[in-house]
């Protein structure tokens, strides 16, 4: 079988990094992203004839478009777009500032959004592709400060679970991917926190944040178990339109369909009264 083409954003550590190598093993062919030259030389380097790196900031419209046209004239086409790159804020909604709220937003919503934009037309042009969306637990329920963020992946979720509908009679396939907490950089040094605190907070949003710190390096999660069930699910018959990771992750998806189902079952009679 010809080997596919896997375009992956953001490969310099964890899920993404775990992504592309459990991809060369599998056989296939892989670019990944990095957003500095120097990493992209040194990945080259080691990986000749397995994988390709290309420089390309996802919050760079000029960028994106060049990586996308260097990609589909070397190789021809995309078989599978991983939109990983994207990072984590911590913070009460009344404490961030707009600006640290738009810094969310471009990387996790509308770089994501631009690159999907970018793929498109080739996947169209194939009548066939796969899009992973490599979203959050967090993604599907929001959780005391972690707003910021949640709003982000919640945005990037309505846009996608909308785009599966668009692109499914094209012959192309989209899964959401739901992480709970895993063992990368996630929680580390690239992780957002508002610079502005509200002592009010501090029972909710605070204890959030410094759980958030204290849990970096010991999540329950594989970013390598991650990367290959990412592989099962591409190489699906029929994938899913989500795809919770890990065992957090399940209990969050439980909690909230449970959740919405009380609220359902007690105003429904209310609700159902609201019309004409």
């Amino acid at each position: 079988m010809e080997r596919r083409i896997w375009f992956i954003t953001g490969i310099s550590s964890g899920l993404g990094n775990a992504l592309i190598r459990a991809v060369v093993q599998s056989g296939d062919f892989a670019i990944g992203t990095f957003r500095q030259q120097e990493q992209v030389d040194a990945f080259n380097q080691g990986h000749l004839d397995k994988a390709f790196a290309i420089k390309m900031d996802i919050t760079n419209s000029y960028e994106v478009r060049k990586g996308i046209e260097t990609t589909s004239n070397k190789f021809g086409k995309i078989d599978v777009l991983v939109n990983n790159a994207g990072f984590g804020f911590a913070g009460g909604i009344e404490e961030a500032s707009m600006s640290e709220v738009r810094n969310v937003f471009e990387a996790n919503f509308f770089g994501t959004l631009q690159v999907t934009q970018a793929v498109l037309p080739i996947m169209r042009q194939q009548k066939n592709g796969h899009i992973i969306q490599i979203s959050s637990h967090g993604g599907f329920k929001a959780m005391a400060g972690f707003g910021v963020y949640n709003a982000s992946k919640f945005a990037l979720e309505g846009m996608s679970e909308a785009l599966a509908g668009e692109v499914t009679p094209l012959g192309i396939r989209l899964t959401i991917v739901e992480p709970g907490p895993f063992r990368t950089k996630f929680a580390g040094e690239g992780f957002g926190i508002a610079q502005r605190k509200i002592e009010d907070y501090q029972l909710t949003v605070g204890v959030f944040r410094e759980r958030i710190k204290g849990a970096d390096g010991k999540q329950e999660g594989d970013p390598h178990k991650a990367a290959q069930a990412i592989i099962q699910v591409v190489n699906a018959e029929s994938p899913p339109l989500r795809l919770p990771l890990g065992k957090i992750a399940l209990a969050t998806f439980s909690s909230k369909l449970a959740h919405v189902q009380k609220d359902l079952d007690d105003w429904s009679e209310l609700a159902a009264n609201a019309v004409y």
